[in-house]
Protein backbone atom coordinates (compact mmCIF):
# COMPACT_ATOMS: atom_id res chain seq x y z
CA UNK A 1 0.00 0.00 0.00
CA UNK A 2 1.17 2.96 -0.95
CA UNK A 3 1.26 6.24 1.57
CA UNK A 4 -0.42 9.62 0.74
CA UNK A 5 1.03 12.31 2.71
CA UNK A 6 -0.77 15.36 1.60
CA UNK A 7 -3.56 16.87 0.20
CA UNK A 8 -2.23 17.95 -3.01
CA UNK A 9 -1.24 14.24 -3.40
CA UNK A 10 -4.45 12.76 -2.60
CA UNK A 11 -6.10 14.98 -5.02
CA UNK A 12 -4.19 14.09 -7.68
CA UNK A 13 -4.25 10.15 -7.30
CA UNK A 14 -7.71 10.47 -6.90
CA UNK A 15 -8.50 11.95 -9.88
CA UNK A 16 -6.76 9.43 -11.77
CA UNK A 17 -8.65 7.51 -14.77
CA UNK A 18 -8.50 4.33 -12.80
CA UNK A 19 -10.27 2.55 -9.75
CA UNK A 20 -8.67 2.60 -6.55
CA UNK A 21 -8.48 2.19 -3.09
CA UNK A 22 -7.88 4.38 -0.41
CA UNK A 23 -7.76 3.41 3.28
CA UNK A 24 -8.01 5.67 6.30
CA UNK A 25 -5.95 5.13 9.21
CA UNK A 26 -4.56 6.51 12.48
CA UNK A 27 -1.66 5.78 14.31
CA UNK A 28 -3.47 5.81 17.46
CA UNK A 29 -6.35 3.90 16.10
CA UNK A 30 -6.81 -0.24 17.30
CA UNK A 31 -8.90 -1.03 14.84
CA UNK A 32 -6.76 0.15 12.41
CA UNK A 33 -3.79 -2.11 13.62
CA UNK A 34 -5.83 -4.94 13.83
CA UNK A 35 -6.70 -4.54 10.31
CA UNK A 36 -3.02 -4.60 9.18
CA UNK A 37 -2.95 -7.83 10.96
CA UNK A 38 -5.06 -9.55 8.24
CA UNK A 39 -4.98 -6.92 4.92
CA UNK A 40 -2.24 -8.12 3.09
CA UNK A 41 -3.31 -11.17 1.68
CA UNK A 42 -6.24 -9.19 0.86
CA UNK A 43 -4.44 -6.94 -0.96
CA UNK A 44 -2.63 -9.33 -3.05
CA UNK A 45 -5.55 -11.07 -4.09
CA UNK A 46 -6.77 -7.40 -5.64
CA UNK A 47 -3.53 -6.93 -7.36
CA UNK A 48 -4.59 -5.43 -10.14
CA UNK A 49 -5.54 -2.48 -8.37
CA UNK A 50 -3.72 0.22 -6.80
CA UNK A 51 -4.33 0.63 -2.65
CA UNK A 52 -3.21 3.56 -0.73
CA UNK A 53 -2.80 4.64 3.14
CA UNK A 54 -3.23 7.85 4.02
CA UNK A 55 -3.23 9.26 7.69
CA UNK A 56 -6.74 10.61 8.25
CA UNK A 57 -4.74 13.25 11.66
CA UNK A 58 -1.66 14.40 8.91
CA UNK A 59 -4.20 15.07 6.35
CA UNK A 60 -7.35 15.63 7.63
CA UNK A 61 -9.39 17.69 4.70
CA UNK A 62 -9.58 14.55 2.37
CA UNK A 63 -11.28 12.66 5.79
CA UNK A 64 -13.63 15.66 6.21
CA UNK A 65 -14.62 16.03 2.86
CA UNK A 66 -15.37 12.65 2.32
CA UNK A 67 -17.13 11.72 5.44
CA UNK A 68 -14.85 9.80 7.32
CA UNK A 69 -15.94 9.74 10.57
CA UNK A 70 -14.62 6.52 11.98
CA UNK A 71 -11.43 4.59 11.10
CA UNK A 72 -10.20 2.46 9.57
CA UNK A 73 -12.43 2.82 6.29
CA UNK A 74 -11.91 2.09 2.97
CA UNK A 75 -12.72 4.12 0.15
CA UNK A 76 -13.14 3.31 -3.48
CA UNK A 77 -12.46 6.26 -6.18
CA UNK A 78 -12.33 7.00 -9.68
CA UNK A 79 -11.63 9.93 -11.75
CA UNK A 80 -12.26 12.06 -8.46
CA UNK A 81 -15.19 10.75 -8.03
CA UNK A 82 -16.14 8.60 -4.40
CA UNK A 83 -17.41 5.35 -5.61
CA UNK A 84 -18.13 3.21 -1.85
CA UNK A 85 -17.85 3.75 1.19
CA UNK A 86 -16.63 1.52 3.96
CA UNK A 87 -17.62 2.73 6.78
CA UNK A 88 -15.22 1.59 9.85
CA UNK A 89 -18.50 -0.16 11.99
CA UNK A 90 -18.60 -2.44 8.97
CA UNK A 91 -14.38 -3.21 8.37
CA UNK A 92 -13.76 -5.39 11.26
CA UNK A 93 -12.85 -8.69 9.67
CA UNK A 94 -11.66 -9.97 6.61
CA UNK A 95 -14.84 -11.00 5.30
CA UNK A 96 -16.40 -7.80 5.44
CA UNK A 97 -13.61 -6.17 3.47
CA UNK A 98 -13.88 -8.82 0.70
CA UNK A 99 -17.87 -8.57 0.78
CA UNK A 100 -17.33 -4.79 -0.08
CA UNK A 101 -14.46 -5.02 -2.69
CA UNK A 102 -16.69 -8.30 -4.43
CA UNK A 103 -19.54 -5.56 -4.23
CA UNK A 104 -17.71 -2.86 -5.94
CA UNK A 105 -14.40 -3.51 -8.13
CA UNK A 106 -14.76 -3.10 -11.54
CA UNK A 107 -14.06 -6.55 -12.72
Amino acid sequence: MRTISQYAEFEEIINQGEQIIVKFFADWCPDCSRMDYWIDPIVDEYHDITWYKINRDQVPEAATENDVMGIPSLLIFKNGVKQAHLHSANAKTPEEVKAFLAEHIEK
